[in-house]
C-alpha cells in the first residue's frame, strides 16, 4: 500500500458499497468472509453518516431481469429463472438509513443505465470510497466506470472480496493502484477524522 497519507473531505466523497445484499454476502468469497467485510462497510457507512457525506448503496437485480445482459460466453448461457427470494435485499448490518442513496443496477457496473453519476455530480461530490463484493467483478466495473467520469478513487482493501482470492488479490495489485488509492477501514476512517 502506498504510504502517502490519505486525506479525505467529507464534503466531497462519498461511500459507494457494491452489491452487499443477501443473496451475494450468502456466497462463499474470499480472502474476507463477508461478516467482516459487512462489518467494516458499517463501521464505514456510520463514519460517513455521522459527517453527513453520502453514503450509497448499490444492489444488482437479478441478471435475468429487464434490461440484463446475455451474451453467449464460454461459461455457458444465462438460465432463465426468477429471482430467488430476498436476492437483492440489502443485508441488514449495513443498517440502511433513510439518508442513504439506493442505486439498483443490472449490469456489472453501478454507473451504466443508473442514476449514481447524477446523484454524485449534484452532491459536489469529486471523490469515491468504494467496498463490495466482488471485487473483480462489481466493485472493479464500477471503479473503471468511476475512472472514465473523473473520479478520485479510495478503495477499502478489507471491506470487498470476491468468489476467488487470486481475483481479488490481482485486482487489489494490478487494476486499483492504476486508478486510485488502496486502504483500509482503519486509514480511511482516519482520514475522515
Amino acid at each position: 500500500m502506498n504510504a502517502t497519507q490519505l486525506v479525505l473531505d467529507a464534503a466531497k466523497t462519498a461511500l459507494v458499497l457494491i452489491d452487499l445484499q443477501k443473496g451475494i454476502a450468502g456466497l462463499p468469497v474470499q480472502p474476507h468472509a463477508a461478516a467482516s467485510v459487512l462489518a467494516n462497510a458499517r463501521a464505514l457507512a456510520d463514519r460517513f453518516r455521522a459527517l453527513g457525506a453520502p453514503v450509497v448503496l448499490v444492489k444488482v437485480a437479478f441478471p435475468n431481469a429487464p434490461g440484463g445482459l446475455r451474451p453467449i460466453t464460454d461459461a455457458g448461457q444465462a438460465q432463465e429463472a426468477p429471482e430467488p427470494a430476498g436476492w437483492s435485499e440489502l443485508c441488514a448490518e449495513l443498517d440502511a438509513q433513510a439518508s442513504d442513496i439506493v442505486v439498483t443496477k443490472r449490469q456489472w457496473g453501478a454507473f451504466h443505465g443508473t442514476d449514481l453519476d447524477s446523484h454524485l455530480r449534484r452532491r459536489g461530490i469529486d471523490t469515491i470510497v468504494l467496498g463490495g463484493i466482488a471485487t473483480a467483478i462489481g466493485v472493479d466495473t464500477t471503479a473503471r466506470g468511476a475512472h472514465e467520469r473523473g473520479y478520485q478513487q479510495v478503495f477499502v482493501e478489507d471491506a470487498m472480496s470476491d468468489l476467488h482470492a487470486d481475483t481479488h488479490e490481482s485486482t487489489c495489485r494490478y487494476i486499483f493502484p492504476r486508478i486510485g488509492r488502496l486502504r483500509s477501514t482503519q486509514q480511511v476512517l482516519a482520514a475522515l477524522a
